[in-house]
């Protein structure tokens, strides 16, 4: 495919994506019986864009919360540069990381410290040993975790909050369940990530519950969508340069038709 017909393609998903964005507000319902409520999030509509700090304190989450189980392997760290991070911190956010590299010059794997083209790593060796460490069920990569269903962010969301002590009466859990309000079925196998004060955010906000899930899904939803702004930026453009070039258009057509009559 040629250059022009590239630009048409993310042309017509950048308007389309906006279309869509300005149509889809309704209520989300998960299946089995699991039920989501609707959050507004900064990220919607046309002209919606990521909150910076609320993506600085998911990442918080992630790290703390969800990545001793989930990777997020479409994502690099130098990403994070495009979202409001300085290479110093991305820096240091990678070598926090151990990668797996090799074979070096004898044939051997080996393993060093993360570097800001590394993707952020999964915490488990291969499909098997992380189902050996969940009770053989296999944590999933968190990349698009948020396009996996429709109202991805509100369901993720509605999940992470949606834990119950105990099941409501009358409805008995299966062993080494948990009831769950959005999750299909209300039985989840993966016990409760979030608990309040669960992570010291570094701008002081009051790590509850409630405010955690929305940070990390607001995170998450900027990795399975990272150029999201951009093309929303690119639909905003060709939208007006369609409306100017429609009105000079007609100022033609009326000019032209005019000196015919």
């Amino acid at each position: 495919m040629n250059g022009d017909g590239v630009m048409t393609r993310r042309i017509v998903t950048g308007l389309a994506a906006a279309i869509l964005g300005l149509g889809i507000a309704t209520a989300a319902q998960a299946s089995g019986g699991g039920t989501v409520g609707e959050r507004h999030w900064s990220f919607q509509g046309i002209f919606g864009t990521y909150d910076r700090a609320a993506l600085r304190r998911g990442l918080q989450v992630f790290q703390g919360s969800c990545a001793s189980c989930h990777g997020l392997k479409y994502i690099a760290f130098r990403n994070l540069q495009d979202v409001g991070f300085t290479e110093g911190e991305v820096k240091a956010i990678a070598v926090d990381y151990t990668i797996a590299d090799g074979p070096d010059d004898a044939g051997d794997m080996f393993e060093r410290d993360g570097k800001p083209s590394d993707r952020f790593p999964s915490p488990f060796a291969n499909e098997n040993a992380a189902r050996a460490s969940n009770g053989g069920a296999l944590p999933p990569d968190l990349s698009l975790i948020v396009k996996a269903r429709a109202d991805g962010a509100n369901y993720l969301y509605g999940l992470l909050t949606g834990y119950h002590d105990e099941a409501p009466k009358g409805v008995e859990l299966m062993e080494g369940m948990y009831y769950n309000d959005a999750f299909s079925g209300n039985q989840i196998a993966m016990p409760p990530p979030l608990f309040a004060d669960g992570v010291d955010y570094e701008d002081g906000t009051e790590a509850t519950v409630e405010q955690m899930a929305a940070d990390v899904t607001t995170f998450l939803a900027w990795a399975a969508s990272p150029e999201m702004e951009t093309r929303k930026r690119l639909g905003i453009k060709v939208i007006l340069f369609l409306l100017v070039l429609s009105g000079l258009l007609y100022a033609v057509k009326r000019k032209v038709w005019a000196d015919v009559h």
